[in-house]
């Protein structure tokens, strides 16, 4: 589970580089906030996680993960939609500049994208998530 309290996040997004980059880390936690009513914790040291579920898989593997996050990595912000955008071509039609991964969505800068579809796509993957894993709000430790 995400392991870090508030002030971990808060110390971690201060070390995000560059600047800009930073601004942006910063806004979209406002956003992610928002979106999901939880506090973020970090998750493997630089992804900011917002809600998690457990999963067990028919192989028998299990684990838990966080529902939906964000890193500001230095060349791009990868935003975290699980389980991934398989059904969310409409959405991602009218988010404006970005690529895409199976369960990753990587964009330049913030305001390469229409910030009111950002919101609409985590909460579409959210809901989504939902629908197979029962999703909770992360714990710090």
């Amino acid at each position: 589970m995400g392991q870090s309290g508030p002030e971990e996040v808060a110390a971690y997004l201060d070390t995000v580089i560059p600047p800009q980059r930073q601004a942006d880390a910063r806004h979209l936690d406002r956003i992610f906030r928002e979106v999901t009513g939880w506090m973020p914790r970090l998750w493997s040291g630089s992804i900011l996680g917002y809600g998690c579920y457990a999963y067990t898989y028919a192989s028998g593997r299990s684990g838990t993960y966080l529902a939906t996050g964000f890193a500001p990595r230095k060349a791009k912000l990868s935003v975290y939609i699980m389980p991934g955008y398989a059904d969310f071509d409409p959405l991602l039609a009218q988010l404006g500049k970005h690529k895409k991964g199976k369960a990753c969505l990587y964009i330049n800068k913030l305001s390469d994208v229409d910030e009111e579809v950002l919101a609409r796509l985590i909460r579409a993957g959210l809901d989504d998530l939902g629908q197979r894993w029962k999703i909770m709000p992360a714990t710090g430790g």
